[in-house]
C-alpha cells in the first residue's frame, strides 16, 4: 500500500501505541509477523480500516487494521524499545 500524506492527521511520538503484527499477507518484506510496530495515530486511515505503522524500511506506511493487535508494554520494556531506534 502507497504512502498517503494527502491531509494525513498524526501524532507525535507521545501518542503512539505499540502493535504486535498477526499477520503479514501481501507485505512479507515490510511486515514481520510476532514483531512489535510503533504505531502513528491516523484519523483517516482508521475510517477506512487501516493503520500506520513504522515498517521495517524505517518509514510510516498503511496497513489493514486487521493485521495488527494492540498490546500492553511494560514501563522497563517501553525504555528499552525507546532507545532502540
Amino acid at each position: 500500500m502507497k504512502r498517503m500524506a494527502l491531509e494525513r492527521k498524526i501524532s507525535s511520538s507521545r501518542g503512539s501505541s505499540k502493535r504486535l503484527c498477526v499477520k503479514n499477507r501481501g507485505y512479507a518484506a515490510s511486515l514481520e509477523r510476532r514483531k512489535i510496530y510503533r504505531r502513528l495515530n491516523d484519523i483517516r486511515a482508521s475510517r477506512h480500516g487501516l493503520i500506520r505503522v513504522v515498517d521495517e524500511s524505517g518509514q510510516d506506511y498503511l496497513y489493514p487494521s486487521s493485521y495488527f493487535v494492540p498490546i500492553a508494554v511494560p514501563k522497563p520494556a517501553r525504555r528499552a524499545l525507546s532507545h532502540a531506534r
